[in-house]
């Protein structure tokens, strides 16, 4: 099932970073990243084109308060994002209807690429949900293409869940993994329905 979630007053600090939620002030940090040609593709949604574009999508984020900013504590600028999303397809996803946990999805700033910051910042927030909110599961997807995605899920943790294709904001199909993290500290026994896209090994 999918969780509870809201950032409200969550600060997540860790060496080099803070997470913490979105405020109006953000908009020039984030659309510097968010403009830039082939951040957003590789999230799923298209760059963006105008500033009027980012403050729609920031308002949205404060609106919906699933969403940390994160901050880089070097320059104090917003340098990407990661949402506590729900997760779909619940009815075809059934061995998750007695646990709860959601789905990640994150972006960064191109130029702070291959730097460790990602990794960083899902290992802090994976921390804050297993051992501070109790959840028993997190997802997590990425695009075949996306390589580096894949690799800072692997380092934090995740496991190959189900082969799928996924549709993007912008009216694509993607072939990509989604993932699966279950809370070390639980004993979560799963029994997995919808075996024709499985390919997660216990």
């Amino acid at each position: 099932m999918n969780a509870l979630f809201k950032v409200e007053s969550i600060v997540i600090e860790t060496e080099r970073l803070i997470l913490r939620k979105w405020e109006l002030r953000d908009l020039d940090d984030f659309y510097e990243y968010a403009s830039v040609p082939g951040v957003g593709e590789m999230a799923g949604w298209e760059h963006h084109k105008t500033k009027e574009e980012t403050l729609n999508v920031l308002k949205n984020f404060i609106e919906e308060d699933k969403t940390f900013a994160i901050v880089y504590k070097e320059n104090n600028k917003v340098i990407g994002s990661i949402g506590v999303e729900f997760y779909s397809s619940t009815d075809k996803l059934a061995e998750f209807n007695n646990y709860f946990g959601r789905e990640l999805g994150f972006v960064l700033s191109k130029d702070y690429w291959n730097k460790g910051l990602m990794t960083e910042a899902i290992k802090a927030l994976v921390d804050y949900l297993f051992n501070k909110l109790n959840y028993d599961f997190l997802l997590c997807g990425y695009f075949d293409k996306n390589i580096q995605s894949k690799k800072v899920q692997e380092k934090c943790g995740f496991k190959p869940y189900r082969k799928l294709t996924f549709n993007t904001r912008f009216n694509t199909k993607e072939e990509g993994v989604l993932n699966l993290l279950l809370n070390p500290e639980k004993d979560i026994k799963l029994i997995f329905t919808n075996t024709k896209t499985l390919i997660y090994e216990k």
